[in-house]
């Protein structure tokens, strides 16, 4: 076992793969693809265990993975939510956009997907990170979001239904990769 929950492997191997480093690669020299047991990583957990290998390399192979063996939609949206890759970000946030049933106008439903996965940071402008993608604070006000101008009840209530259908998106993704993870035995069981 490397990580403790499904969550903390998800967050970990997509914080790696946003890091520049040219030696992500070394866990193909341990992978071996239909080992006895059934688990293609065999060996993988053992070698960070041992230090043969960094955990790292370990991120590297559960974003490959993950990326390879997930649904596209679940993908995205883990991507979207978790992700610090500022173009894998956007490409994830532009795929579900069209994902999302809502009976508000696209605009809306675009510029509620996109600030779900990119919320507003506290903090003084400026001051930031300037590794992270940070909107205008005007863009957060859902009365832009509307060029119609409906009651402020009925954009708080699209707004809300958007967020709703992508938590249940993350949810759904978080469990198909608890079935990829724990079948390698990388997570502890019923860890969240």
């Amino acid at each position: 076992m490397i990580y403790s929950s499904v969550l903390a492997a998800v967050v970990s191997a997509l914080a790696a793969e946003a890091i520049d480093n040219t030696s992500k690669q070394a866990w193909q020299k341990l992978y071996q693809p239909g080992s006895e047991d059934g688990h293609d990583l065999a060996t993988l957990s053992g070698a960070v265990e041992k230090g043969e290998i960094s955990r790292m390399d370990a991120d590297c192979w559960v974003f490959a993975r993950l990326h390879s063996q997930l649904k596209p939609r679940h993908w995205d949206v883990l991507v979207a939510k978790f992700s610090t890759h500022k173009g894998r970000k956007v490409q994830s946030i532009s795929r579900i956009c069209p994902l999302v049933p809502s009976h508000a106008p696209q605009l809306f439903v675009t510029s509620a997907v996109t600030a779900w996965a990119i919320p507003k940071l506290k903090g003084v402008e400026g001051k930031r990170s300037s590794d992270m993608i940070v909107l205008p604070a005007q863009f957060y006000d859902i009365n832009r979001w509307d060029p119609d101008a409906r009651p402020e009840r009925t954009r708080r209530r699209w707004k809300k239904g958007v967020e709703d259908v992508l938590e249940a998106m993350v949810g759904e993704a978080l469990a198909a990769a608890s079935v990829l993870l724990d079948h390698e035995g990388l997570t502890m069981k019923n860890a969240a």
